[in-house]
C-alpha cells in the first residue's frame, strides 16, 4: 500500500512469481525490510528517515503476506517460497552487501533466506522475530490455523474495521503497545478485507506456515558467518526474551540490544530508537 510518502515513490517489479510493489528512496548502501503477517511497507515509515539521513538506500517492499496491494496467485507462498521470493528481488535489483532488517514473521522468513540464499545479504537486524518452534506465536497459532479455512478470513476481519477491536490480543492489541493511527490499521486491513484475491495468498501462506521452516533454519545457524544483530523489547507479549538470548548464543557474529516501551512491533513503538540501533550495527560492520 505504501501510504507513507516518507518511504520514497512506488515501483513495481515483474519477478517470476508475479509483481512486486516496493518502495525506495535515498542512495548508498541498500537496506532491504521485510514485514510480518497483515502489515505492508508502512510499517517502516518512522524507521526510513533516519537511514535515509545516514546515507542508506532503504527499499521497502510489500510481501505477500496479506496486506499487499497486487495479488500473486501464482507464487509459491509457503515460507520457504517467500525466502526465495526475497532473494529474487535482491537478484532482480541487482542489490549487494545489503542489510536486511526483520520484524515478526517476517524473521522467520530472513532466517530461512540468510540460511538458504545468503549470497547478497552483508549483515542482518532481527527485531522482535518468529524463531524456533515459536512459529507463530500465541496466541496467533488459533488465527492462522483459522486462516487456513476457506471463506474464513473475510468474516476473521470484518469486526477489524472498529478501532476497540483492533486492541485485541488477536489484533493488534498485544503487538502494538499504542494504538495504530487509524489510516495505518486500513492501510494494514484493508487489503485482505477487499480483494478475494489478496485473501487467498493469505490462506496459502497461512496454511503453509510450519515451525519445521524455523528449526531446519536454527539447525544451520553456525554456518552463519553474518553479523546478526537482535533487537528485542523488554515487553514483549508474544516472544520472551530468552528467545533472544537463545538467537545470540546459536548465531556466531550476533549480538543483542534490548528496546524498553514497546512490544513486537518495534517499527511502530520505537521507529527512531531502532534507526539508530540499525544505523550504529551498520557502520560497525562496514564493508571493507
Amino acid at each position: 500500500m505504501g501510504i507513507s510518502s516518507a518511504l520514497g515513490p512506488a515501483h513495481e517489479r515483474t519477478l517470476v512469481s508475479g509483481r512486486l510493489r516496493y518502495h525506495d528512496i535515498g542512495t548508498g548502501s541498500p537496506v532491504v525490510f521485510v514485514h510480518g503477517l497483515l502489515v505492508n511497507a508502512d510499517l517502516w515509515r518512522g524507521v526510513v528517515p533516519g537511514l535515509v539521513a545516514a546515507g542508506h538506500r532503504c527499499l521497502t517492499p510489500d510481501w505477500p503476506l496479506g496486506a499487499h496491494s497486487i495479488p500473486m496467485p501464482a507464487a509459491d507462498l509457503s515460507p520457504t517460497g517467500i525466502a526465495d521470493l526475497i532473494a529474487e528481488f535482491l537478484d532482480a535489483l541487482d542489490l549487494t552487501d545489503v542489510t536486511i532488517v526483520a520484524n515478526d514473521t517476517g524473521g522467520a522468513l530472513t532466517q530461512i533466506l540468510m540460511t538458504r540464499r545468503p549470497e547478497r545479504i552483508g549483515r542482518v537486524v532481527l527485531a522482535a522475530v518468529d524463531c524456533y518452534e515459536i512459529f507463530p506465536p500465541r496466541p496467533f497459532t488459533a488465527l492462522v490455523r483459522l486462516a487456513r479455512i476457506p471463506g474464513a478470513i473475510a468474516p476473521l476481519l470484518a469486526p477489524l474495521r472498529w478501532r476497540p477491536m483492533q486492541r485485541l490480543p488477536l489484533a493488534f492489541g498485544w503487538v502494538t503497545k499504542r494504538a495504530l493511527p487509524q489510516q495505518i490499521a486500513a492501510s494494514y486491513l484493508a487489503p485482505a478485507r477487499g480483494d478475494a484475491a489478496i485473501r487467498a495468498d493469505l490462506r496459502r501462506f497461512a496454511a503453509a506456515v510450519d515451525p519445521r521452516d524455523t528449526m531446519a533454519a536454527a539447525g544451520r545457524f553456525a554456518e552463519v558467518e553474518l553479523p546478526v544483530l537482535v533487537v528485542w523489547s523488554t515487553e514483549d507479549k508474544l516472544f520472551p526474551m530468552t528467545l533472544a538470548r537463545r538467537l545470540v548464543a546459536d548465531l556466531p557474529r550476533a549480538s543483542l540490544r534490548t528496546v524498553d516501551d514497546s512490544y513486537t512491533f518495534i517499527p511502530e513503538d520505537r521507529p527512531e530508537l531502532l534507526a539508530e540501533l540499525i544505523v550504529e550495527f551498520t557502520r560497525l560492520h562496514a564493508a571493507p
